[in-house]
C-alpha cells in the first residue's frame, strides 16, 4: 500500500511541474540491462532477468519509482548524480515494487539543462559476495526429485517448441498434467551430500529465482529440515498462462520471512506442487534457472 501511495504522489508531484514549471530539464532512462560481474565470488548461471522498475535518486533525494522505460520532468539542473536502483515485483506482486538486493545500483554524473533530455542506458549485475544455488538442468541428473505421492513426474527436455536458447541454453524441466497424471509433488534435494551447498541465512536477505513457462499454476514452497521431521512452508503461487500467450517469465519469490521464522530448521529445500487445473484435461509446466539467490 505504501508503495502504490508513493507512486501516486509521484505521479501528481510529476503533474504538478509540467503544469507550474513549463520548462523543466527531462530524463529518459531506457530498460535495464543485466551483465555479468567479473568480479563475482560465485557462478551467477545464465543471466536473466525481469526488472521491471527503478527507484531514481538525485543527489541522493527521491525523486519517485518508476516502470522502464521511462521519461520524467524534474525541477533541477545542472551537474547533478543520478542513481537509479534496480526493482522487482516482490513475489511477482504488481503492487509491491522492491529495490533488488542482489543487483548493484545504476550511477552517473549528468549535467541537467531545461527543456533538454538526458538519456541514461542503466546496467546492472549481482553483487560481488552473492552466492547461489543453481539448477539449470543442462546435466543428466538435477536436484529436484519427485515426491512420492506424485502422479506426475519432472523431466528433463529440450523440446525446440518451447526451448528459448537465451534462457534455457541447451535444456529445461518439465511437468505435464492430465486426466490420470492430475498432480505433482516435488522438492530440491540440494543438501543430500551432507554438506550445506544451499545455506540459506537466516536474518538477511534470501530470494527464489525462476524462469517459467506454463499453462497450469505450480505452487512453490520452502521445506524446513531438522531432526523433529520436515515442515512444508507453501509460499508463492506461479500463476498459469493461457495456452495462445505463454512465454518465458521470470519471477522474484522471497523467502526470508520463512527462513528466519523456523528456528528448529537445520537446513533448508524448496518444494514444488501443482494439481491439474479446474475445468482442463491437460497442463504443462516448464521451469528452468532455479537459483537460490542470498548472502
Amino acid at each position: 500500500m505504501k508503495t502504490v501511495l508513493l507512486l501516486i504522489c509521484t505521479a501528481f508531484l510529476l503533474a504538478s511541474c509540467v503544469k507550474n514549471n513549463p520548462d523543466p530539464a527531462w530524463i529518459e532512462v531506457t530498460d535495464w540491462q543485466l551483465v555479468d560481474n567479473p568480479n563475482s565470488q560465485y557462478p551467477t548461471g545464465v543471466l536473466t532477468e525481469n526488472i521491471t522498475d527503478a527507484w531514481v535518486y538525485i543527489d541522493n533525494k527521491l525523486v519517485g519509482v518508476f516502470e522502464v522505460p521511462f521519461k520524467i520532468p524534474v525541477l533541477v539542473d545542472g551537474d547533478r548524480e543520478v542513481t537509479i536502483y534496480p526493482t522487482v515485483l516482490n513475489n511477482g506482486i504488481s503492487a509491491t515494487k522492491k529495490i533488488y538486493p542482489f543487483m548493484e545500483p545504476f550511477s552517473a554524473n549528468v549535467t541537467l539543462v531545461k527543456n533538454e533530455v538526458v538519456t541514461l542506458n542503466p546496467i546492472t549485475w549481482y553483487k560481488d559476495q552473492t552466492q547461489f544455488w543453481i539448477e539449470d538442468f543442462e546435466d543428466a541428473s538435477y536436484d529436484i526429485v519427485d515426491g512420492g505421492a506424485s502422479a506426475a513426474a519432472l523431466i528433463r527436455t529440450n523440446d525446440a517448441a518451447d526451448i528459448d536458447v537465451a534462457i534455457n541454453e541447451g535444456f529445461f524441466g518439465r511437468i505435464s498434467l492430465n486426466d490420470s497424471q492430475n498432480s505433482y509433488s516435488g522438492s530440491t534435494v540440494a543438501n543430500n551430500n551432507g554438506s550445506l551447498v544451499m545455506d540459506l541465512p537466516r536474518g538477511r536477505e534470501c530470494y527464489l529465482e525462476i524462469d517459467y513457462h506454463t499453462t497450469n499454476a505450480l505452487v512453490t514452497g520452502v521445506l524446513g529440515i531438522g531432526s523433529s521431521g520436515v515442515i512444508d512452508n507453501p509460499n508463492v503461487q506461479i500463476n498459469a498462462q493461457s495456452d495462445s500467450e505463454v512465454r518465458w517469465k521470470k519471477i522474484y519469490i522471497d523467502v526470508r520471512e520463512i527462513v528466519s521464522g523456523s528456528p528448529n530448521a537445520e537446513y533448508f529445500e524448496f518444494s514444488f506442487k501443482a494439481a491439474l487445473d479446474d475445468g482442463d484435461s491437460s497442463g504443462e509446466i516448464n521451469i528452468d534457472n532455479v537459483k537460490a539467490v542470498y548472502f
